[in-house]
């Protein structure tokens, strides 16, 4: 099975505070795991094939490729909103993985991906907060130079809907607030791992939760607001010490 890349723009910084072979467990790292699909493990995957298969009746809607870009990646400290302030010097209670754009090849098939480890100062983080961005303008230049059709989107979806084939595409642009429930200890000793989990067989629904074809969610489609608020919600964030994608804390 082919490992999927994530590709990541503007990670120099976050990058450089990495000693080498560091991982979750290593002392004052933390890490940044993506995974998709439900809680428990994967659609109705083929073995062998990183796709998400999902099947309602007699439609068969298959995955192939899910993109998103992400913007202001941070941890929050507990009990701490100047990370909130907006006010230069005021961010004391976050650790940053990422502030520019991040265009992130989510990981199909039940697979889960290690986009980011960072040196971060010790402390209990309740918080993973960060920015579904629609990319546009010139603060975005050099991103949209490199992914020229992420010009003014910010997801992108690629497969097939009962055989033919799709495209979707979203300008979403909203900010997300995820709590970590245990929170997130990262102590002189001991590191840790966050995964974001995006469940991509709840995205392509109508307001009733009918599977539909994903390109009726495309711009003035008759499904694109109900899909663009199945994304929203779509979004959860855990620890995962050892980065397989699985909420041990969930009943």
């Amino acid at each position: 099975m082919s490992k999927r890349v994530l590709a990541v723009l503007g990670m120099a910084a976050a990058l450089a505070a990495c000693s080498e072979g560091t991982g979750p467990g290593a002392p004052r790292t933390v890490s940044l795991t993506f995974t998709s699909g439900p809680a428990g493990g994967p659609l109705f995957s083929r073995m062998g094939v990183a796709d998400d298969t999902i099947i309602s009746g007699s439609d068969v809607l298959v995955i192939t490729r899910a993109q998103i870009v992400l913007r202001e990646i941070e941890l929050k400290r507990e009990n701490d909103d100047l990370c909130e302030s907006g006010v230069e010097g005021d961010d004391d209670g976050c650790e940053e993985f990422e502030t520019g754009p991040m265009l992130v090849d989510l990981p199909l098939g039940g697979l889960a991906e290690t986009a980011i480890t960072i040196e971060a100062d010790t402390g209990t983080y309740d918080e993973i907060d960060f920015e579904v961005h629609k990319t546009e303008g010139s603060g975005d230049a050099a991103f949209i130079t490199a992914h020229p059709e992420f010009d003014g989107l910010s997801i992108r979806v690629e497969g097939t809907w009962n055989g033919t084939p799709f495209v979707y595409t979203s300008d979403l642009d909203v900010e997300q607030e995820n709590e970590l429930v245990p929170p997130l200890v990262i102590t002189e000793t001991t590191g840790t791992n966050v995964t974001l989990r995006v469940d991509i067989s709840t995205w392509f629904r109508n307001g009733s939760g009918v599977l539909v074809d994903p390109a009726s969610g495309n711009q003035g489609g008759q499904n694109e607001s109900a899909i663009k608020e199945n994304i929203k919600v779509s979004f959860h964030a855990f620890e995962d010490e050892d980065r397989d994608g699985d909420d041990s804390d969930e009943s």
